[in-house]
Order: C-alpha cells, then structure tokens, then sequence
C-alpha cells in the first residue's frame, strides 16, 4: 500500500479514538524500540517506528464497525507483531429516556487457527446480538406496562496475554432494580492454537470436590480475618443456599503466574456488596490431578 493511500485511511478516521490497552501497549513498544537502538541511528529509526506504529494504529481501531471494503484493506496492511490479540469489533449503544446500554463485541486477531479463531469471534458476536436484541425486547414490554429504568453494560477485559497464554474475560452487567453481573472466560494456548477447557486441565473429574474444598476453607479463612466478608458457605440466621461445589464448566482463568483462578458471578456465593469473588487455587492443592505443569505452574 503506497503512503498516499494510508494518510487517505488516516483522514478518514483521524477522529476514532484510540483503546487504552493499544495506545499503552504502542506507546510502550516505541520507549522499548529507543533503548535497543544504537545511539549514531536513534533518531532516524525513532521516526521510521513511529510512523509504522501510527499507520497501524489508524488501521487496526478501523476495525470498529468496519466495512467489508476496509477490513479487506486491514488484512493486507501489516500489523505490529504480537502487540494486538483483543480488539473491539463492533459496538451497539442506547442511550434514551431511562434506557441505557453500551455493549461492547470483542474480536481476536492473529490465530493461525483460523478455525477456532473464527468460531470465538462468532460466538462473541451472536451473544452481544442476543443480548441487544433481548434489551430491546425488554424495552418495548417495559414501556407497555408503564415504563421504568433498565440498562446493561457488556464488555471485555484481557485478564493474561503473555508468550503463551491468552485469556479473555467479557462480562455481562444487568440493571433493573439492583445490579447482576455474570463473566464468561476463555484462555487460549497461544503456541499450539488451542481452546484451554477446565476438565483439560486434570486427569479426572475428582478437581471438582478439591478445588471446592480449598475454595470452602479460604472463603472461611477470609470470614475469619475480615469482619466486612461474607461468602455463602456457613449455616447463617437467613435461610440461604450454601455454595457446595464448582460446576464442571465453572468459570476461570489461568493469570500471568499461571495459578488457575477460579471466579463466580455476582450472587453467585454471596451476597451482592462481594462483587465477583475469585479464587486463587494454590497448585500444591492440584498438583497431583493436573495432567502436566505446562500450564499451571
């Protein structure tokens, strides 16, 4: 693509705003770049960087509501290598009267597995559709009975990108009369392109009872140390059900130290002002059901 052609694209989306995980990854890339430049070139190869990174930058936020036209342009322009997994694709808001939402539709880029790749960015997409398409929905039935306040806030966070562990958190935020919000997680093995699943991780399903156990006991440790904590988890003066044991398909990820973290949803193990509790399962706990330690270290 010839430079006449990138500060065209540049015009034409000088006004989209940059994500704040790529304008910080880009402005640290760049201070990187500096300090492994010799010194006699440090000036000229400063501004040969900077003006790859910022046609990149122009291309790669285009992917927002992107036409068919321009996503075939993004695909052939190169992108800096291994700074953007996670982008947001499109994006669907309302903002009206007493309805609100702002639902964010997350794609990844960059898998040599096509096929995977495709298939979570098509997930990704048919859930923030559902979901908006649900919101309307909700909107019409509320209005009919007289009106009211409703709004949802859907989104994504990275929660680990390293060399070979990606995992991606989008979270689902429900407001009514009070607040709910769920997350779903996926972590992928960037090197050999594969989806991670929680009963991959362990020779058989007894991680189930382990993994609750250890959660059980520093749910009551944190009771015990931290009069403000609450999980659902001893018989108390209301009648409540009692956390029991993780699902087969429970929520988690594996962070940057690779711990496995298990996580729960809002009211999911107590009460609403805990938020979305996570765990950290110490992998002395795990270690003799895991399969192997490429993962969980």
């Amino acid at each position: 693509m010839d430079n006449r052609k990138l500060e065209q694209l540049k015009q034409e989306h000088i006004d989209i705003q940059i994500p704040e995980e790529l304008d910080l990854l880009v402005r640290t890339s760049i201070k990187q770049g500096r300090k492994n430049m010799k010194r006699k070139n440090n000036i000229k190869k400063i501004k040969i960087a900077s003006a790859s990174v910022a046609a990149s930058v122009v291309l790669l936020t285009a992917g927002v509501n992107t036409s068919p036209v321009l996503a075939d342009t993004l695909s052939k322009v190169p992108v800096v290598g291994g700074i953007v997994q996670v982008l947001t694709f499109r994006e669907y808001k309302v903002d009206e009267n007493n309805y609100d939402a702002n639902i964010k539709v997350p794609e990844i880029q960059g898998l040599e597995n096509k096929e995977l790749q495709n298939s979570l960015n098509e997930k990704y997409l048919n859930e923030s559709k559902e979901l908006y398409d649900q919101f309307m929905k909700d909107i019409k039935e509320l209005e009919e009975a007289g009106g009211g306040h409703l709004g949802v806030d859907n989104g994504y966070i990275v929660k680990t990108d390293t060399d070979k562990i990606l995992s991606i958190g989008r979270y689902v935020v429900n407001t009514v009369a009070s607040s709910s919000t769920t997350f779903k997680y996926d972590t992928i093995d960037k090197e050999k392109q594969i989806l991670i699943t929680l009963p991959s991780l362990f020779k058989d399903d007894t991680y189930v009872d382990i993994i609750s156990d250890n959660i059980k006991s520093q749910m009551k440790e944190q009771m015990k140390s931290d009069e403000d904590k609450f999980y659902w988890v001893e018989e108390g003066e209301e009648p409540i059900e009692l956390f029991e044991k993780i699902s087969n398909e429970q929520g988690f990820y594996i962070n940057d130290k690779g711990k496995l973290v298990i996580s729960f949803d809002k009211y999911e193990v107590a009460p609403g002002y805990m938020g979305t509790p996570e765990f950290v399962v110490p992998t002395e706990a795990i270690s003799d059901i895991l399969v192997g330690n490429e993962y969980i270290k």
